[in-house]
């Protein structure tokens, strides 16, 4: 780390991150924040922007999936130099210009993806040390069984890297997908506690998601100065068309 670098909680900028975390199929993500975005905090401009793969990581892991020559270890580190040049790009500027910034996805990803794949969790979260604290980080929490339904029926075939295939967990796709995202979801609960993150029941109505988010944001922005420019980061994507 460089040694000006603020590290993770040490951040002090005007402007709030909102973040949205969850397994692969709590879509309610998107349309619960997009909605706490222009319906429940619209006192200013509403700005959408969706970003993908960092150009610097771009091609490296477009040729790494499509030879399958991804380890655990490689994964984390291009996500990782991802993460970073988006940060410095997309979250801090805004941040420092008293932004709001509503992010869908975060280092918790990460965090629960890469331990999953057998990454030290410790190493794991030193190296995303440079990390803006989240002003408040949602966990929509879906039940396994709930996931799967929305994934294997809403869209076109799972990927490689996608259903955790390079872990020889099953020789299925399917199941596959099924035993990598219940890890995933295991990790997930053990960091409700560790990172204070809010759990939201995705399983209830798009409306009563609505609801309660736009409320516990609402009520973290009060106090603070209205905001020239929001912005939404989709940090899903590591490749355009491309799932992990």
């Amino acid at each position: 780390m460089a040694g000006g670098m603020k590290m993770y909680g040490k951040h002090r900028f005007p402007g709030r991150l909102f973040i949205v975390e969850g397994i692969d199929g709590s879509r309610q993500k998107h349309a619960t924040f997009t909605a706490a975005q222009m319906a429940g905090l619209g006192r200013v401009r509403s700005l959408l922007e969706r970003v993908n793969s960092s150009p610097l990581v771009h091609d490296v892991t477009k040729r790494g999936k499509k030879k399958k020559m991804l380890t655990p270890m490689t994964f984390s580190l291009i996500h990782a130099t991802d993460f970073a040049d988006r940060t410095e790009h997309h979250i801090i500027p805004p941040l420092k210009a008293g932004a709001v910034v509503l992010a869908d996805r975060y280092i918790y990803t990460a965090f629960a993806r890469d331990v999953v794949r057998g990454v030290s969790p410790k190493w794991v979260r030193d190296l995303y040390a440079f990390a803006v604290k989240p002003t408040i980080g949602f966990y929509f929490r879906t039940p396994l069984d709930v996931a799967m339904k929305r994934i294997l029926g809403g869209r076109d075939a799972i990927k490689y890297y996608e259903a955790g295939m390079d872990l020889d967990l099953s020789d299925d796709l399917e199941e596959s997908f099924r035993l990598f995202q219940g890890r995933i979801i295991d990790q997930y609960e053990a960091m409700i506690d560790e990172f204070g993150l809010v759990t939201i029941d995705a399983t209830r109505s798009i409306e009563d998601q609505q609801a309660e988010v736009r409320r516990i944001v609402s009520e973290a922005l009060g106090g603070t100065k209205k905001t020239k420019v929001r912005k939404w980061l989709d940090l899903t994507s590591l490749a355009k068309g491309s799932r992990i």
